[in-house]
């Protein structure tokens, strides 16, 4: 089986709009008519969820009318955020299908259609005209991509000159790999760490101009522990994505990736970059 279909295949397992309207019962919202806030805890597929992206947002200046590009969207809730907050038009691209057909039936039933859409495609060719994006950002996608040098020629190739990118990713850190499995994947064969050396040099190399790197380390931790607590006390955690898409290997992939964080061998960082002009 190639890299490519043991990772969708790693995040297209079935069933996942039915486990959604399920989890969304439960917690007491209309599967049919969710809110923003019901679909977050699901929806931000990414360490520290709509925290993290809202971060993110609080650091950008996003004009409304702009066009952002979501690389690597999964269930949409970024793009949806993102296109509520600033009022601008957000294009996804995502490897798997069926993450690609749920974000469309949430942005529907959002009535946000009409500023988000959602491509089926593959981010190391994507099916976009070149200088197309006034900016453009990806949430733990590149742990899936051996090709971080295409990947980032390409994201260079579909924006504007001058436009912004942020990469919020999981990297290498000291040590031997992490413990799987992992959100991004169940073994090794499909996770392609890289260094933040590696990294800064290769978007470099690609075009941009680092504007800042952020080691978000103790927000993680932060994160876990306020989720920790909060299961320990009956609550439901604010992150419920992974147990959402991989229910089967859930608990022990977010206690390998957390683990991971604590003794160094992953680092997470948001790094923030812009297209030479």
């Amino acid at each position: 089986m190639s890299a490519k279909r043991e990772i969708t295949g790693h995040y297209g397992r079935g069933s996942l709009l039915e486990r959604l309207d399920a989890a969304l019962a439960e917690d007491g919202a209309d599967p049919a008519r969710p809110s923003l806030e019901a679909l977050a805890p699901y929806d931000q597929f990414h360490t520290r969820g709509l925290e993290a992206t809202a971060e993110i947002a609080d650091a950008l200046e996003v004009e409304p009318g702009q066009h952002l590009l979501d690389i690597g969207s999964g269930l949409g809730g970024p793009a949806r955020y993102f296109a509520q907050r600033f009022g601008c038009r957000v294009t996804g691209i995502d490897l798997t299908e069926a993450f690609c057909e749920v974000a469309r039936r949430l942005t529907r039933l959002l009535a946000l259609e009409g500023r988000v859409d959602f491509v089926h495609g593959d981010a190391l060719a994507m099916p976009f005209v070149e200088a197309r994006y006034d900016g453009a950002y990806s949430m733990n996608v590149s742990m899936n991509i051996k090709d971080k040098d295409r990947l980032y020629r390409e994201v260079g190739r579909v924006l504007k000159p001058g436009a912004w990118l942020v990469f919020s990713e999981l990297l290498r850190g000291a040590g031997p790999e992490p413990d799987y499995p992992t959100p991004w994947a169940r073994s090794a064969e499909t996770s392609f760490l890289s260094t933040l050396e590696d990294t800064q040099r290769a978007l470099k190399d690609a075009g941009f101009e680092l504007t800042d790197t952020r080691v978000t380390r103790e927000e993680n931790l932060a994160f876990g522990a306020r989720s920790r607590a909060m299961v320990e006390r009956g609550e439901k955690p604010p992150h419920r994505a992974v147990q959402l898409v991989h229910p089967e290997i859930a608990r022990a992939a977010a206690a390998n990736t957390a683990r991971g964080v604590a003794d160094g061998r992953l680092i997470p960082v948001e790094l923030f970059a812009r297209r030479h002009g």
